[in-house]
């Protein structure tokens, strides 16, 4: 087995592990990973990976390393375990790597969760594995898409819904940061669908077109033109970027007209900084799975999955329309497609109009 792992304090350092597999235990399934997506949204596992334990799923066996989680599919390569057969195919969290081991509990037609010792404490919502044979929102012809946006979407998703629990927090506007993300554009959808307060997207010069051209956004502005944004009007901040000195300069221009400021990610995962001493409301840092947990308490399970069904549908209408799609697969094969993806996201090169698609089952014979 074979695993990318970074230095956790200095993320451009990589290496690849490798590791001598075990016989398979008792109650153990292996799992060969077939793809997986990488996007700025792992940047963000990996930045806030100590904060939230995101290191924690998939231990390297060192402190100083850590193994970044990615989404996406795999097939039973071996089972030792009741109810799961080998040759089925699962969308899950895995990790950077060709192939795991996990120890399956509450198997069911509609999958499992990994119950090992060192995930128990960790956030079901992480743990859990769908059989995509029976996941009504699983289309093979889409699995591209759905690696690249379905955790993303659910984020997205639940941001929407945490603000229209909230009543917006009183804002007219909501004014997103990192606004050319996948996460910033599925929330800002969701705002639009609801007919919610008015959405301004922030965004670098750069991507500013592209991020105009969706048309989930009522205004786009670039970094440099902060001085456009209406300060006036209640708003609430969504901070996909993490960029402290960023956040700073929307603090001071909104001061208590600022309701809200919800931190969510870091694709300026190395501008990351404290909200101290800024002026308005404390930056609250968004915890997806919280959320789930009040709405299925609310809703209960089935109807929360229906509603982010629907919504998924909804989405994928823009994301896929072959006029002019939103997104568009990037497929890479061998190391050093994963090398230099991963860089070009720390970095902030990756163009925000293509999601990357890796395959490290072909590893071995691409880097011969």
């Amino acid at each position: 087995m074979n695993r990318f792992v970074v230095d956790r304090q200095n993320l451009r350092r990589n290496r690849w592990q490798e590791i001598a597999p075990a016989p398979l235990a008792d109650g153990s399934v292996r799992l060969r990973i077939a793809s997986f997506a990488l996007t700025a949204n792992n940047v963000t596992y990996a930045a806030f990976g100590d904060a939230m334990n995101y290191w924690s799923f998939f231990p390297t066996g060192d402190d100083a390393t850590g193994c970044i989680p990615v989404w996406g599919f795999a097939d039973v390569a071996e089972s030792r375990c009741d109810g799961i057969a080998p040759g089925e195919r699962y969308y899950g969290y895995w990790p950077m790597a060709d192939a795991v081991d996990l120890t399956p509990a509450r198997v069911g037609e509609s999958g499992f969760v990994d119950a090992a010792p060192h995930r128990r404490e960790l956030h079901a919502l992480y743990n859990q594995y769908l059989r995509c044979s029976a996941d009504p929102g699983y289309d093979p012809a889409q699995e591209a898409e759905q690696a690249l946006l379905r955790p993303l979407f659910f984020t997205s998703f639940l941001i929407d819904d945490f603000l229209a629990d909230n009543d917006d927090f009183g804002a007219r506007a909501v004014v997103i940061a990192s606004a050319s993300s996948k996460t910033a554009y599925g929330t800002a959808f969701c705002l639009k669908r609801r007919d919610g307060p008015a959405v301004v997207g922030l965004t670098s010069a750069a991507n500013r077109a592209y991020t105009q051209r969706l048309g989930c956004y009522d205004r786009v502005l670039a970094y440099d033109d902060l001085d456009e944004l209406d300060a006036n009007v209640p708003s609430v901040y969504v901070d996909m970027s993490g960029h402290a000195a960023l956040r700073g300069e929307v603090h001071r221009r909104y001061g208590d007209r600022l309701t809200y400021s919800c931190a969510v990610g870091g694709t300026h995962w190395d501008e990351l900084g404290s909200g101290q001493g800024l002026p308005g409301p404390k930056p609250t840092l968004f915890f997806a799975p919280a959320q789930v947990a009040k709405r299925r308490a609310d809703w209960g399970a089935a109807a929360l999955q229906q509603r982010l069904a629907d919504a998924w549908r909804a989405f994928m209408v823009p994301v896929t329309d072959p006029r002019d799609p939103w997104l568009r697969v990037v497929r890479g094969t061998g190391r050093q497609a994963v090398e230099e993806v991963y860089l070009a996201l720390l970095d902030g090169r990756a163009r925000p109009e293509e999601g990357h698609v890796l395959e490290p089952s072909s590893w071995q014979s691409a880097d011969r």
